[in-house]
């Protein structure tokens, strides 16, 4: 009886600690609710399972509890119970997959007037590259990185003289654009993670990975890298500054001296 009715306060906290639990996700700060809404979805599905699991156990441990002269029934299949398993744990996976293959379609599908940036992670920073009046990236190989060309840019290819340079930074955008942002590392995996904007992804040396979003809210926001990269991981930080595109305009106007242009002259 005592272990029945710890099983059943346990599956009772579970459910309050969740509701009123003061750790929750921070508020979103772009277009990725749907990623929100996926995961209420999947703690609704995985909570309500625990809760009938635990209750049932609950359930077996008080109703065939040992009592004298009463004998164990021993049955060693079921072919209708493990159908029923079956179909319903079935039907389960399938709820909990197919919100997140909606989701991931879009989270890999760029909207045609996304700007490119860049993100480039080495430990232990974060740096940065957006375009330049042109309004396109230049080709850029780790090769290539120098300490007059950190981001190892593609000297030959024009369009890298107006390549706005942020080495070490903070990452300016503005509100309401959707960014498609291209993420490189020089040396060892990293993830590029903004908590208020629920997109993450790593960066993995020698390739090019990317995410997109649209930052929704103007305000100033904490990168983190979010895997494990040695012992400055701790240390790996940055901010991104979202802010209204006349604001964001007049900055990136500020940022002239930092074109690759400038900081590696004999690239002209």
């Amino acid at each position: 009886m005592a272990v029945a009715l710890i099983l059943v306060l346990v599956a009772i906290g579970s459910v309050v600690f969740h509701l009123v639990s003061p750790w929750w996700w921070t508020p979103i700060a772009s277009n990725w609710r749907y990623i929100d809404n996926t995961i209420i979805i999947t703690f609704w599905i995985t909570g309500a399972v625990f809760v009938a699991v635990v209750l049932f156990m609950a359930y077996c441990i008080y109703r065939f509890r040992h009592q004298s002269g009463r004998q164990a029934h021993y049955e060693p299949e079921n072919k209708r119970l493990e159908w029923w398993l079956t179909v319903v744990t079935g039907l389960g996976v399938a709820a909990m997959l197919a919100p997140g293959l909606f989701v991931w379609r879009q989270f890999i599908t760029v909207p045609d007037d996304a700007t490119d940036i860049e993100v480039f992670g080495q430990q232990w920073q974060w740096s940065f590259r957006l375009p330049g009046a042109d309004g396109r990236l230049a080709t850029s190989d780790t090769r290539l990185i120098s300490p007059d060309n950190p981001l190892g840019l593609n000297k030959e290819d024009p369009k890298s003289h107006d390549d706005v340079v942020i080495e070490g930074g903070e990452l300016h955008l503005p509100v309401g654009k959707p960014v498609k942002a291209l993420l490189r590392s020089a040396d060892v995996l990293h993830n590029f993670y903004v908590p208020e904007f629920r997109a993450k992804m790593d960066l993995v040396p020698g390739q090019i990975s990317y995410i997109w979003f649209t930052p929704t809210r103007t305000g100033e926001y904490e990168i983190l890298c979010a895997e494990l990269c040695g012992v400055g991981h701790p240390q790996m930080r940055g901010k991104v500054i979202v802010q209204e595109a006349s604001d964001y305009q007049a900055w990136l106007q500020d940022q002239a001296s930092r074109s690759f242009a400038r900081l590696a002259p004999a690239s002209n």
